[in-house]
């Protein structure tokens, strides 16, 4: 469903002078639904989440552009995409209820209760490492705030980054490959990566007293953040390397090739290893020690839920993996 301004472009048919206005609670909840049909990439996605229909949702985002006199998004069979109306209000958004959980924690605070929200990005495929505490440090927030609302996002590392610096997440929980001026650092644990192939690698049946560093430069390695990241060995050379990979499934997709070699973490590659599918070579001395850092925006003010929660993980990470 359509409004008519929505059919309008970026003009602006009905003058509204916000300034003019008070955002009052009726504005808020149509701010709320419009920053969640953004976050949920369109108007069928944000259904589930809102637990309302489409017509409604529909509705709801035609008023707030009727509301503030200007079009915000572009739905139909195009698909879904934000004008630059909707770009502007959209961080104004973020902004405004930033400010709104600071105002309400600060109170809060004051009568010794814990309420706010808590939304972390989790870089992806990390369940399977005994190392992180994050869900243990999770259960722990909710018995501890019971009233705290979580919002768990696991996805790629470059939108945990962005989603920190532009106010989407509270926090992020990432390997640190290279800390950067944007964000504050507050160490977890470690993640423990081998160089691996696959069973249908000609390298996957050569014991390990007779494979030389020469003889596995000679393979084609995965390009990847794991590779350029510091060897506790010398680190070695691959000049034979045409695979790019970022993810870790798709490092592994490629591994399984029998093409390719490429680091993968420890904990992820234990079933593959076990099903015989995938061989760590020289463990012992070729492997990748990465960081896990809690990560904030740079001068951002820790509130009372994202200190509750960077104390319970580092309650509940392992003492031998813990930095001082």
């Amino acid at each position: 469903m359509e409004s008519q301004l929505s059919k309008s472009g970026n003009t602006s048919p009905v003058k509204c002078d916000i300034n003019q206005q008070n955002i009052g609670v009726a504005d808020l909840k149509l701010l709320r639904v419009f920053k969640t049909v953004v976050e949920a990439g369109g108007f069928t996605a944000a259904c589930n989440e809102l637990n309302i229909g489409l017509a409604a949702i529909s509705k709801q985002i035609s008023d707030l552009e009727v509301r503030f006199g200007m079009k915000l998004c572009t739905r139909g069979r195009e698909g879904f995409y934000l004008t630059e109306h909707g770009k502007v209000a959209y961080q104004a958004c973020l902004d405004l209820f930033s400010s709104i959980t600071q105002f309400r924690d600060k109170l809060n605070h004051a009568r010794h209760e814990m309420f706010g929200e808590l939304n972390i990005g989790i870089i992806d495929n990390t369940i399977t490492d005994t190392q992180s505490p994050v869900i243990p440090a999770l259960g722990e927030i909710h018995g501890l705030a019971p009233k705290v609302s979580v919002r768990l996002h696991a996805t790629q590392l470059d939108e945990i980054e962005r989603g920190v610096i532009d106010g989407r997440f509270t926090c992020g929980i990432i390997p640190v490959y290279q800390e950067k001026p944007d964000f504050d650092y507050f160490f977890l644990y470690e993640e423990i990566s081998h160089l691996c192939c696959s069973n249908r690698h000609e390298l996957y049946d050569v014991p390990t007293a007779s494979l030389t560093n020469a003889r596995i430069e000679n393979a084609s390695l995965i390009n990847h953040f794991y590779a350029k990241h510091t060897h506790k060995n010398p680190p070695l050379s691959f000049p034979h390397s045409n695979a790019v990979a970022v993810q870790v499934e798709a490092v592994t997709m490629l591994i399984l090739t029998g093409n390719y070699i490429g680091f993968l973490p420890e904990h992820y590659i234990q079933r593959y290893i076990s099903e015989g599918k995938i061989k760590a070579l020289k463990p012992e001395t070729i492997r990748v020690i990465t960081p896990f850092h809690l990560v904030v925006k740079r001068g951002a003010m820790l509130n009372s839920v994202v200190t509750l929660f960077l104390d319970a993980l580092r309650a509940s990470t392992p003492v031998n993996h813990a930095k001082p």
